[in-house]
């Protein structure tokens, strides 16, 4: 076996090694494409339902930031409606400001897409 055979073996391991890699990278983005396709149908067949809810938590999840890279921030309630159950709804970064732990009102959501809480002030009791 001579330097030309291991170097051709070495092409050949290349070359397959980059093609894995491509395909891992393309079924990984088809698959993120189709479930949030998945995701969005189901929410717009879901019933757009207003409920009595109160905010338990908020959170903030950030990404990126270092070096030359744009940090990216997402927003998310959870609500609790009377019966006990509890869901977290991602909010648009305006939204979340306005709303407050401890807040009760109407949330309307269709699935798992958040649209509206309007906020009930409660009388004060002395």
């Amino acid at each position: 076996m001579g330097f030309s055979d291991s170097m051709n073996g070495m092409s050949t391991f290349g070359t397959l090694f980059i093609a894995i890699v491509f395909i891992i990278v393309i079924s990984t983005f088809i698959f993120v494409i189709g479930k949030s396709i998945t995701t969005w149908s189901k929410n717009n067949n879901s019933p757009k339902l207003t409920v009595p809810a109160h905010i338990v938590t908020k959170r903030t999840e950030t990404s990126g930031g270092a070096g030359d890279s744009s940090a990216n921030t997402w927003y998310y309630v959870t609500f609790e409606v009377q019966s006990g159950d509890r869901m977290e709804l991602p909010l648009r970064g305006h939204e979340f400001g306005q709303l407050a732990e401890g807040d009760k009102g109407l949330l309307t959501f269709q699935g798992t897409r958040y649209i509206n809480f309007e906020r009930k002030i409660e009388p004060r009791t002395s």
